[in-house]
């Protein structure tokens, strides 16, 4: 099996090389390269072609939020899991919004760093659980109100055991946008996955499946 292609984009040296050197000891990753920039990580990505950009929000000549944008729309194959110290509730959105498929904030312990890889190298959207906190709190009224009509379709089939691109073709909407509704829904649920999401919405009685 081939091992996950991760680039790392953070404008600080020590960062990169600690990062690198964490990914490189498990066996199924690989950092392939690693950008001071958000114009470097674009152009790394259209050389380098890997499943995971791990992405720094703020730096120089190109910050992470475009560069995400120019990445997910030059490169639908390519996932950002952004990893950062910002957790203001207009980063967590402006990434998201961007095409983000997950966000960690930079004091995450490392398993759950290397959880977080795994999940968006399969285009599984991720939240650790201070920026599902963060966006939780940010809604207003109780979580049923708040779900969308279209979230709580996504969320249905996903409870089905859709996959995100099944869901995609099922709703007839692309996959960054399963990915966008699921984000929205994991803030809105206070959960950080897409199986969390679906246990706390039966429990809550937000979801019902038939049968």
């Amino acid at each position: 099996m081939n091992p996950i292609r991760i680039l790392v984009a953070d404008d600080h040296p020590v960062v990169r090389a600690g990062l690198a050197g964490l990914l490189n000891s498990q066996p199924d990753f690989e950092v392939v390269g690693e950008a001071a920039n958000g114009a470097e990580a674009l152009a790394l990505v259209e050389k380098l072609r890997p499943q995971v950009v791990l992405m720094d929000l703020r730096m120089p000549q190109m910050d992470g939020v475009t560069a995400i944008r120019q990445i997910r729309s030059h490169h639908p194959k390519t996932h950002v899991l952004v990893l950062t110290t910002y957790d203001s509730d207009s980063e967590i959105v402006r990434a998201v919004e961007a095409g983000a498929t997950g966000y960690l904030l930079k004091d995450v312990p490392r398993e759950e760093l290397f959880r977080a890889v795994r999940l968006c190298a399969r285009g599984e959207a991720v939240l650790s659980p201070p920026v599902a906190a963060r966006l939780l709190g940010r809604m207003r009224g109780p979580a049923e109100e708040n779900l969308s009509t279209r979230e709580l379709e996504v969320l249905t089939l996903v409870a089905k055991g859709y996959s995100n691109k099944e869901v995609a073709r099922a709703l007839k909407i692309s996959e960054a946008t399963v990915k966008t509704h699921l984000l929205h829904t994991f803030g809105k649920l206070g959960v950080d996955d897409r199986t969390a999401a679906v246990t706390a919405a039966l429990e809550r009685g937000i979801l019902r499946l038939e049968g």
